[in-house]
């Protein structure tokens, strides 16, 4: 009898012990990205944000190239990431990418170009 006590009060013990895996929550991140050399930015509609330069983010860099229609397009992207105050000098706030969800085809026409001729005399 004491025996069958002892193990109702381990086997309690053991399943009421909560675990300690925490499960990030993290935001869903919708805007328009690019990378130039070392900075990457999310621009959204009521936000940029720095982001985070991970393997993540030369990823999804990859993946944009292809839509670019010219060196500084920016693409609109979803991702799922986690937003930081930013330590160092730059944005506020940064993103670190965590998964990306999706890469698509810029709508928006592009701005008009001028181009200046200088006449030689």
């Amino acid at each position: 009898m004491k025996k069958l006590c002892i193990l109702i009060v381990l086997n309690l013990f053991i399943f009421s012990c909560k675990s300690d895996k925490k499960s990030e929550e993290y935001d869903i991140i919708r805007g328009e990205f690019i990378l130039i050399d070392d900075a990457a930015v999310i621009k959204g509609e009521d936000f940029i944000y720095g982001v985070m330069i991970d393997d993540l983010t030369r990823e999804l860099a990859k993946k944009v190239i292809p839509l670019q229609r010219e060196e500084y397009d920016m693409v609109p992207v979803v991702v799922k990431g986690v937003i930081k105050q930013n330590p160092e000098q730059g944005w506020e706030e940064i993103v670190e990418i965590k998964e990306i969800i999706g890469v698509s085809a810029p709508t928006s026409e592009l701005p008009t170009k001028i181009k200046s001729t200088e006449e030689q005399q």
